[in-house]
């Protein structure tokens, strides 16, 4: 098959500084990169051509914060016995239960229109848990960022960067001596900043001692003030949210105005699929629902000076370009313009839950979901065809069932799957 493809005739949202969206216009791909953007455009003759029309072609989502490997309780809520969380089964998961669980996430992932996910495996088992991690994003073909606690870079794979994970900021001096550790082997680092991390003002701490700085994703920022925050854009560090997950699990209400406030311009995450949706259109309208909520809660209360409303210009922003951003991929990804790396997705509008399209992005922000689906490329490679991926997903439904009942075994829990 050529390495050439010519998406034509779509709606265009190139999301991009220099490059205009297009109500109707091409986009060719060329050895996995955005070669053009316009209006007819002559593409070589050997070139796949993808029909467009009554479609949006878009950048894929990025997703800034997930632990894959927790895949296999997706959607267990309350429903896990003797009261364990699934991060309390981190211990029982051998290499090969983690490779299951980030395969089967990763391809969910994929089916919602994710290209870039920042996977952070915090699990036991060590360098073998990274690598059967790191092999499963491979093999998945998604553009990926593993996150691990160890600063050295486990053995490559194909489009698999790492970054290096803090587990707690709370403590200042180990930090100073992990990020350094990280920052010597090239690498950016992911940090919680809440939920339990220390609290209101260790973010400041940080900046003080010269630790935050541009190399930084600050995650969960649920539990910080108005001097962390301040921090955060004197460092021109980078926040993701994980709004569903946040709320959900009791870390909070991400403090989405307070970003607004000082233009701090997250990217969007799931986190864990166990209370949380797994695709970007849940989080983006959870976003800009619960920015908007604030504003109307203070015309309520009589006060005045109310701040904009968060548009879906903006939002739809949060969930690619400034989402690869705070990935550390900016400028590689996150948005369609030549040179960059062809990472796009195609969305039917010719389903009923957006047709008629009174705006292009209004209907991706608030009215599709995963059904709209038609194609997810991923540096130039179709990994999502006509709403099918480009898998053997039956294996995949396999070895994500082995691996549930055997870490389900080895925690000495009550089988998984059965109705309450």
């Amino acid at each position: 098959m050529s390495d050439r493809l010519v998406l034509r005739g779509g709606t265009v949202l190139t999301l991009a500084g220099r490059t205009p969206n297009l109500a109707t216009g091409d986009v060719l791909i060329d050895d996995g990169r955005i070669a053009e953007v316009g209006t007819a455009v002559v593409a070589p003759r050997d070139a796949e051509e993808i029909d467009c029309t009554d479609a949006i072609v878009m950048p894929g989502f990025v997703d800034t914060h997930r632990h894959t490997w927790t895949s296999l309780f997706r959607n267990a809520g309350e429903g896990l016995d003797a009261g364990s969380s699934v991060t309390a089964l981190r211990e029982h998961h051998q290499p090969d239960d983690v490779y299951a669980a980030t395969l089967v996430g990763v391809f969910g992932a994929i089916e919602a229109g994710i290209t870039t996910v920042v996977d952070h495996v915090d699990v036991a088992g060590g360098r073998a848990a990274i690598e059967a991690a790191a092999q499963a994003h491979a093999d998945s073909g998604i553009r990926a960022v593993l996150v691990q606690p160890d600063p050295a870079p486990a053995s490559p794979a194909d489009g698999v960067a790492f970054a290096s994970a803090v587990g707690s900021i709370a403590d200042v001096g180990s930090v100073a001596d992990a990020w350094a550790a990280a920052r010597a082997s090239g690498m950016r680092i992911h940090a919680h900043a809440g939920d339990g991390t220390g609290g209101p003002g260790v973010v400041a701490a940080l900046a003080q001692r010269g630790l935050l700085g541009s190399d930084v994703t600050l995650v969960h920022h649920t539990a910080l003030d108005d001097a962390d925050v301040r921090a955060i854009v004197d460092a021109g560090a980078g926040v993701s949210l994980a709004p569903s997950a946040e709320m959900a699990n009791g870390q909070g209400s991400p403090p989405i105005q307070e970003l607004m406030d000082r233009d701090v311009r997250p990217g969007l995450g799931v986190d864990q699929e166990r209370v949380a949706p797994g695709d970007m259109f849940a989080q983006m309208r959870q976003t800009i629902s619960l920015q908007h909520a604030t504003v109307f809660d203070r015309k309520l209360m009589g006060k005045g000076s109310l701040p904009k409303l968060m548009s879906t210009r903006d939002v739809i922003r949060y969930a690619t370009v400034d989402g690869a951003r705070v990935a550390g991929l900016g400028g590689l990804t996150g948005s369609i313009e030549p040179g960059l790396q062809a990472d796009v997705i195609v969305l039917r509008t010719d389903r009923p839950n957006v047709w008629p399209v009174n705006d292009a992005i209004g209907a991706v922000v608030w009215g599709m979901d995963t059904s709209n689906l038609s194609h997810v490329i991923v540096g130039g490679r179709v990994v999502l065809r006509d709403g099918g991926l480009a898998t053997d997903v039956a294996r995949a439904r396999e070895l994500a069932t082995g691996a549930r009942e055997r870490v389900v075994a080895a925690a000495g829990l009550a089988p998984a799957g059965a109705a309450r």
